[in-house]
């Protein structure tokens, strides 16, 4: 289940692009299929086994073509190691919510893009989001959990600020917030529940079979109660005063 529209990056062979808090790994595997030179950067080294394995045995099936090259990366991202400039794409999906010093990681986000290229950022929708606060202080009060709701407003000028220019923005997975409303109301944990079960089947199927009453429903509901909200920025080129002075725009 992508949240970010790969056909918006531009992403194919040679691209280089790293998805920071990849968690399970899901963008990192579309990337390395358009054939990138894809980096899956976490934190969680355990996890980060598993998407290893999966990058693995998509180059030994050829679900990913020969000359791409995939990795696994331990890392925090608020010190990312690599030089300015790195990457042709930033992939930042459902990680500014759980972290305390959201802004330190944006910079960091913003140096390793290189000028013209593109960073892709998601977070939970405001109004959702709020919805599952109310109803459960488990949702989020947790080691790791969301620790602050965007309005995508502010994450937006938080973003710009550092001289990057919003190109598109849009919301995704609107059948899942109900899902999540649901959980919130019988307990995050409470996983047995029939109506949790059962809702759960039907996004299963959904994402397997991809019916189009479905697909039609969705892009329908997403600008009203859209789970996440994705935006697009791209790196602007220096002007001739910040080169000469000698400073990046992501230091401003």
């Amino acid at each position: 289940m992508l949240t970010v529209d790969f056909d918006r990056l531009g992403i194919g062979p040679s691209s280089k692009v790293i998805d920071v808090g990849c968690g399970a790994g899901r963008h990192a595997f579309e990337a390395y299929r358009r054939g990138a030179d894809i980096i899956a950067f976490d934190r969680d080294e355990a996890e980060l086994k598993s998407v290893e394995t999966i990058l693995r045995a998509m180059a030994e099936n050829g679900e990913a073509p020969a000359a791409a090259t995939a990795e696994a990366v331990v890392g925090d991202a608020l010190s990312l190691p690599y030089p300015d400039e790195t990457f042709d794409c930033v992939i930042a999906s459902e990680i500014l919510e759980h972290v305390t010093q959201d802004d330190a990681v944006i910079a960091e986000l913003i140096r390793v893009v290189k000028v013209g290229g593109t960073l892709a950022v998601s977070v939970p929708r405001w109004l959702p989001e709020q919805v599952c606060w109310l109803l459960s202080d488990e949702y989020h009060a947790n080691l790791g959990g969301h620790i602050r709701i965007y309005r995508a407003s502010e994450l937006r000028d938080k973003i710009a600020a550092n001289g990057l220019e919003l190109t598109h923005s849009h919301h995704a997975h609107a059948l899942h917030s109900p899902f999540w409303w649901l959980k919130c109301a019988v307990g995050v944990e409470n996983t047995d529940h029939p109506v949790v079960t059962a809702y759960h089947k039907l996004l299963v199927w959904d994402l397997m079979q991809r019916p189009r009453l479905t697909r039609i429903a969705e892009s329908v509901l997403n600008p009203l109660v859209g789970k996440s909200v994705a935006m697009y920025f791209t790196k602007a080129q220096k002007t001739g005063t910040e080169a000469t002075l000698g400073y990046s725009v992501a230091s401003i």
